[in-house]
């Protein structure tokens, strides 16, 4: 699905599918972390089954206010004791499918919220 170009300096998602998106012009095939001020990269949880707390804690680095978590083409919650760095440093997480997931980063990267997407790409079962 494409999206409305966004007018922010940052980071924004231009479109999505099941494999991937397009952040900034530029495909991204793959699990993906995405910070709103930094470039998008790889994360290392391949699929839902290999989510471990230490997938969660790679986002510490980036210090944001709130955690996007992308599930796949339908909505699975991580194990509370996956989140647990998040918890202590009372960073928010919410979790959505990967559709609402990259609409929302796109709001609130444009209001210039640090805000960090993870997301687990559908075609991954």
């Amino acid at each position: 699905m494409k999206l409305h170009p966004d007018a922010s300096n940052g980071f924004s998602i231009q479109s999505y599918s099941d494999e991937g998106v397009v952040v900034n012009g530029k495909s991204q095939v793959g699990p993906l972390l995405l910070c709103s001020v930094q470039g998008p990269q790889k994360w290392s949880a391949e699929s839902f089954a290999s989510l471990t707390q230490l997938s969660f804690d790679e986002i510490l680095p980036f210090s944001p206010e709130l955690v996007l978590f992308g599930s796949g083409k339908r909505i699975q919650f991580p194990a509370p004791k996956l989140l647990q760095g998040l918890i202590q440093r009372r960073i928010g997480v919410e979790t959505m499918d990967n559709g609402a997931a990259c609409r929302t980063f796109n709001v609130l990267a444009g209001e210039g919220r640090r805000v960090v997407l993870v997301l687990i790409p559908s075609t991954v079962t």
